[in-house]
Formats: structure tokens, sequence, C-alpha cells
């Protein structure tokens, strides 16, 4: 598929998402969190990557709750200011932590957060536009998550893509660089490619 077909597939999705009511959003989050909860890989988690929802994206914050109740290490995303395309991980240990971070998205404060140096998730639960049963992933474009699952902390991780049922399409384009997830988690269903 070329770059244009891509960008054309990218918005579709993206449009159909942003077109969700909130109570749409609220229905598919709640049956996608429960399939998640059923992962033997959460229910033994003691370090995860979570990502904060934006425009429509599956909200995970109930399991971000959960996982700090348990006391699990929770691992968000933060974009490296001046670079773009990059995201370190850092731990943040409750809400009161974040802040608006790049494009947005709340993150873990740099001032009270500092990038883990060292980590082992055994799960990482990540966003994208679109997905495919071969666990192909379409991003926003820029790589951000291409290059963060290819650091040697998420070698071993469990990876899940977490996206509403109509993302999970036949095909998605890809580039030797798209890292692929193990598992395509919506309301619906949990797939493993």
């Amino acid at each position: 598929m070329a770059e244009p077909e891509k960008t054309a597939l990218r918005r579709q999705l993206i449009d159909r998402r942003a077109a969700l009511s909130a109570e749409e959003v609220a229905r598919a989050s709640e049956g996608a969190v429960s399939m998640i909860r059923t992962l033997f890989e959460w229910k033994n988690a003691t370090e995860a990557l979570l990502y904060w929802p934006v425009r429509g994206e599956i909200d995970l914050r109930p399991l971000l709750a959960e996982l700090w109740q348990r006391g699990c290490r929770v691992l968000l995303p933060r974009c490296r200011p001046d670079q773009p395309g990059l995201m370190d991980m850092a731990c943040a240990a409750c809400e009161d932590e974040l802040v608006p971070g790049a494009f947005s998205i709340m993150e873990p404060d740099a001032l009270k957060c500092p990038p883990v140096d060292t980590c082992c998730p055994q799960i990482a639960l990540v966003p994208g536009v679109g997905f495919d049963r071969q666990g192909n992933r379409l991003g926003f474009g820029g790589g951000y998550y291409d290059r963060l699952l290819a650091t040697p902390p998420l070698r071993d991780t469990l990876v899940v893509g977490v996206a509403h049922e109509f993302q999970l399409i036949d095909s998605v384009p890809t580039q030797p660089w798209d890292k692929p997830v193990h598992v395509v988690c919506t309301e619906e269903e949990l797939w493993r490619p």
C-alpha cells in the first residue's frame, strides 16, 4: 500500500473514532478492560506499561488505578522534548504525578518522575489507529511506539494493542521497522495472531 493510501486509511479510522459518543467510548472501554483483566500477564504483573487515553481511545484509567492499588510499578511513555519520534518510559505512582505533555497527552511529570533506566514490564498496553489479525499496528505516523517497542526492556514483554472493534481491519500496511503486537484487544475479543 502506497503512502497516500496509508494516510487515507489512517484518516478514515481516526475520523470514525472521533465520531464516537462518550457513551460508546465508555461502553467499548468497559468491554476491553474486562478482556485485559483475563490475561495471565495482567493478573500477575508487577510492572506494566500503559497509555493515557485521548480523543476516543479505549480508556484504560480503571486499569491504571487498579495497578496503583496493587502496588505495581506503573510505566507511562513521555515524549522527549525537542526529539520528535522518541519517548522514554517513566514511573508514576499516582495520577497526581501526571501533567499534560506533548500532543496534550497526560504523561509523568519530568520534575517528579525521571526516565527509568531499568525495567522489565510483563505487559505493555499500547494504542493504535488500526490493527490487523497478523498483529500489525497502524499508528499516527511518527514512529513513537515502534521505536519504544524496539528497546531492550520490552524485548520479553507481552505487547497488547488496544482498540475499538472497528479498528481491527483486514490488513495494515507495514514497513520493515514497524513493530507488531502479540495480542489485539477490543471490546469484543482478544485476538492472538
